[in-house]
C-alpha cells in the first residue's frame, strides 16, 4: 500500500502560491481559494513544505460523490457510513504512519524520549516500593494502633487504581504529554508534602493522592513511546523501557538501605515536630518524579495522537522534528523529510457525538471506556484484564508474603535466643548499657540507676522498682506488665502509659518525657537485612529484563508471556520446600527473574492491541485491574503469613499458570501496525 495513494477527489497543493486548490472547476461566481480552503471534510490530507508527491487527477469520480467531484455532505450520511469511512481512514493511516516512522528512523529523538519516559516509569516503581519500606517506620513514628496498621499499602494501591483509569482515559482526549505532565506533578507534590505531615490520617491522604497521580504513568508512558517507534523496533525498545521500573525498585531499595536505618539523621522542631530518617527517604524518592516533570516539558506531544484528533499540522511538525533530529545525529542534516501528505481519519466526535452528548470530559472518558468492550477489541479486553489480574495478584501477593515470611523466620530465631530472669534482686546498681531480648519475672530493683541506656525488646512482669532513677532511657519494643514503681524519678525517657500495662505508679514523677512513639535502628541488623533482601530481589530482575528485550521480537510476545507466567507459577510451588532464610531469598530472586518477562510482554501486547483512540483508556483499565489485584493480594496473602504456607503457594501457582494459558490465546501483535 503506497502511503501517497490519493483518491480523485483529493485536493492538490499548488506550488506557485502555496494554497490548496480544488481539482474540479468551481462554477460559483467569484469562486476563489485561500490557505484554509481546498480540502473536503471526507478525506483530509496534510500538505507539507516539501513537494515531491505526484497528484492523481485524471477526472474520475468517486463513489458517493456528485458528478462534478464534490463530496456528499456528512449531514446526509448515516452514522454507520461515517464509522465505516473512519475505519478505512484509520487502516490507511496505520500503514502510512508505519512508513513515515521508518523514514524518520530510530535515533536521537527516540533515545531522548526513552530516558524522559523512563524517569516517569521509574517513579512508578519507586512509589510501589516506598509503601513497603516506609510502612513499619511510619506506623511506629505516628503511634498507629494495630487496627490502623496496613492501611497505607492498600490505600496507595487504591489511589493508583483510580489514577490509572482516569489518566489513561484522559490521555486519549487531551494528549499523552499533557496528561503525563499533570499526573506526575500531582504525584511529586503530594509525595513531597507527605514527608512533612505529622498525622497518620493526613499522611494516608497525601500518599493516596500521590498514588492517584502516579497511576497515570504506566498506561501513558507505554502508549506514548509505542507511538514513536517503527514496528521492527517496538517490541525490543518497549522492553528496554520496562527496565526503568526495575531501576526504580533498585533505587528505592538502595535509598531505604542507606537512609532509613540511620536514626541519627533525624531532627526535631520543638517537642511536637519530628523529622525522622524515613521522611528523608520519602523526599529522596520524589526526586525521579520531579526530574521527569522537568524533562518532559521539553518533549513534543505524540504525533500519532495529533493525527487521531485531526491536528495534522501539529502532527507534521512533530514528525519533521523527529526526522531532522535523527538525521542531524546521523551526520545527514541535508536529508529532506519527503512526507507532505498525511491521512487524517474522519473526526466522529466532532461531526456526530458532540452534537448529541455532553462535552463533559468524565463522560467522554466513560464512553471511550465502553468502546473498549465493542467489536473487535471486546475479547482482547477481557483476556487482557484476566492476564493483568492473575499476574498482579500472584506478584504483589508474594511480594508482601516473602518479606513477612522472612521476618517471621527471623522473629522465631530471635525469640529462641531470649534470656529469662526469674526472682532476681538487684540493689544500688547502675545500668548504662543495652538490655536486649530478655524477660524479667518477679524481679526487685532497689535504689538502681538507669542512665543513658536502652531496653530493646525487654519485658518486665510482676516486678517492682523502688527508689529508682531513670534518665535518657529508650524502651523500644519493651513493656512493663503488672509492675510497681515506688518513689521513682523519670527524666527524658519514653516510658509512658502505653508501656505500663496494668502497672502501679506510687509517689513517682515524670519530667521531660519524650513525646510520640520513639523509633531507632541503632544496631538493628534485621532492618538492614530486610532492605538488602529487597535489593537482591529487585536486582535479580536484570537478567530477565535483558533476555526479554533481546528476544521479544524474535520468539514473539505471546510465547514469552505465557511461558514466563507458567515458569513463575512452577517456581512458586518449590517455595513449599523452603525452610530457611537463604532458601526463601533464592526462590524470591528466581521468581522475580522469571516473572519480569511476563510483565514486559504484557506491556507491549497491551500497547499494540488497542487502537490509538482507545490505547490510553484500554491500558489504563488493565492497569487499574492490576492495582485492584495488588490490593486483594496484599490483604489475602498478608492474612495468611504465619498461619499456613500451603494456601499462598498453591494459590499463587494456580493463578499464574492459569493467567499464562489465557495469555497464549491473545492475538499475536508482532507484525501489527499501530491502528
Amino acid at each position: 500500500l503506497s502511503i501517497y495513494k490519493e483518491e480523485n477527489n483529493y485536493n492538490t497543493y499548488t506550488q506557485p502560491d502555496g494554497h490548496y486548490a480544488d481539482n474540479a472547476a468551481n462554477d460559483e461566481e467569484g469562486a476563489s481559494s485561500d490557505a484554509t480552503e481546498g480540502h473536503d471534510d471526507e478525506d483530509e490530507i496534510y500538505e507539507g513544505e516539501y513537494q515531491g508527491v505526484p497528484a492523481y487527477n485524471e477526472g474520475k469520480t468517486k463513489d458517493g460523490q456528485v458528478a462534478l467531484g464534490q463530496p456528499v455532505s456528512d449531514s446526509v450520511k448515516s452514522r454507520k457510513e461515517l464509522e465505516n469511512e473512519r475505519q478505512a481512514d484509520e487502516e490507511e493511516l496505520a500503514q502510512q504512519y508505519e512508513l513515515i516512522m521508518q523514514e524518520c528512523g530510530h535515533g536521537r529523538f527516540q533515545w531522548q524520549l526513552f530516558f524522559v519516559l523512563g524517569l516517569a516509569l521509574m517513579s512508578d516503581g519507586v512509589e510501589v516500593f516506598v509503601v513497603g519500606f516506609v510502612l513499619p517506620s511510619a506506623e511506629t513514628d505516628m503511634c498507629v494502633p494495630n487496627s490502623g496498621a496496613g492501611w497505607l499499602g492498600s490505600i496507595v494501591y487504591l489511589g493508583m487504581m483510580f489514577g490509572a483509569f482516569f489518566w489513561g482515559g484522559l490521555s486519549d482526549k487531551v494528549g499523552r504529554k499533557q496528561c503525563l505532565l499533570i499526573s506526575m506533578s500531582v504525584n511529586g507534590f503530594f509525595a513531597f508534602l507527605s514527608s512533612f505531615v505529622q498525622g497518620y490520617s493526613m499522611f494516608l491522604f497525601c500518599r493516596m493522592v500521590s498514588g492517584f497521580g502516579i497511576g497515570g504513568a504506566v498506561p501513558i508512558v507505554f502508549s506514548y513511546f509505542a507511538e514513536v517507534l517503527a514496528r521492527e523496533k517496538r517490541g525490543e525498545h518497549l522492553s528496554w523501557l520496562c527496565m526503568f521500573w526495575m531501576i526504580g525498585g533498585i533505587y528505592a531499595s538502595a535509598m531505604a538501605w542507606a537512609i532509613i536505618p540511620h536514626y541519627g539523621w533525624s531532627f526535631s522542631m520543638g517537642s511536637a515536630y519530628q523529622f525522622h530518617s524515613w521522611r528523608v527517604f520519602v523526599v529522596v524518592c520524589a526526586l525521579p518524579c520531579v526530574s521527569a516533570v522537568v524533562a518532559l516539558t521539553f518533549m513534543p506531544e505524540s504525533p500519532r495522537f495529533f493525527l487521531e484528533t485531526g491536528k495534522h499540522d501539529e502532527a507534521w511538525m512533530v514528525l519533521k522534528h523527529i526526522h531532522d533530529t535523527n538525521m542531524r545525529a546521523r551526520g545527514e542534516p541535508e536529508r529532506v523529510f519527503t512526507v507532505n501528505r498525511i491521512k487524517v481519519p474522519k473526526q466522529l466526535d466532532e461531526l456526530v457525538e458532540m452534537q448529541n452528548e455532553s462535552a463533559n470530559p468524565v463522560l467522554k472518558i466513560w464512553l471511550t471506556f465502553m468502546r473498549c468492550f465493542n467489536h473487535p477489541v471486546k475479547d482482547n479486553t477481557t483476556k487482557l484484564a484476566a492476564v493483568w489480574f492473575t499476574l498482579s495478584f500472584g506478584y504483589y501477593g508474594l511480594s508482601v508474603w516473602f518479606p513477612d515470611v522472612i521476618k517471621h523466620l527471623q522473629a522465631d530465631e530471635y525469640a529462641s535466643r531470649v534470656k529469662i530472669h526469674n526472682n532476681e534482686r538487684i540493689e544500688d546498681f547502675t545500668f548504662n548499657f543495652t538490655l536486649e531480648n530478655q524477660i524479667h519475672r518477679n524481679g526487685a530493683f532497689m535504689n538502681d540507676r538507669f542512665i543513658g541506656m536502652k531496653f530493646k525488646v525487654v519485658t518486665f512482669i510482676d516486678s517492682s522498682f523502688v527508689n529508682c532513677y531513670f534518665e535518657d532511657v529508650s524502651s523500644v519494643g519493651s513493656i512493663f506488665k503488672n509492675c510497681t514503681f515506688v518513689d521513682s524519678f523519670f527524666y527524658n525517657t519514653d516510658i509512658d502509659d502505653n508501656k505500663l500495662k496494668s502497672s502501679k505508679v506510687i509517689n513517682s514523677s515524670f519530667h521531660h518525657n519524650k513525646t510520640g512513639c520513639q523509633m531507632t535502628f541503632d544496631d538493628d541488623y534485621s532492618a538492614y537485612w530486610v532492605y538488602f533482601v529487597n535489593f537482591l530481589g529487585t536486582l535479580a530482575v536484570l537478567p530477565g529484563n535483558i533476555i526479554s528485550a533481546l528476544l521479544m521480537d524474535k520468539i514473539g510476545r505471546l510465547s514469552m508471556l505465557g511461558g514466563s507466567m507458567v515458569l513463575s507459577g512452577i517456581s512458586c510451588f518449590f517455595l513449599w520446600f523452603g525452610t530457611s532464610e537463604s532458601m526463601m531469598i533464592f526462590m524470591l530472586c528466581l521468581y522475580n527473574g522469571l516473572s519480569i518477562s511476563a510483565w514486559n510482554s504484557l506491556d507491549v501486547v497491551t500497547a499494540e492491541l488497542y487502537p490509538t483512540d482507545r490505547r490510553g483508556t484500554g491500558f489504563g483499565f488493565c492497569n487499574a485491574i492490576c492495582k485492584l489485584a495488588a490490593v486483594l493480594g496484599n490483604l489475602i496473602f498478608g492474612s495468611l503469613v504465619g498461619i499456613t504456607k500451603a494456601i499462598p503457594i498453591l494459590l499463587a501457582s494456580a493463578v499464574l499458570v492459569g493467567g499464562g494459558l489465557v495469555g497464549l490465546r491473545l492475538p499475536d501483535t508482532r507484525a501489527n501496525v499501530l491502528m
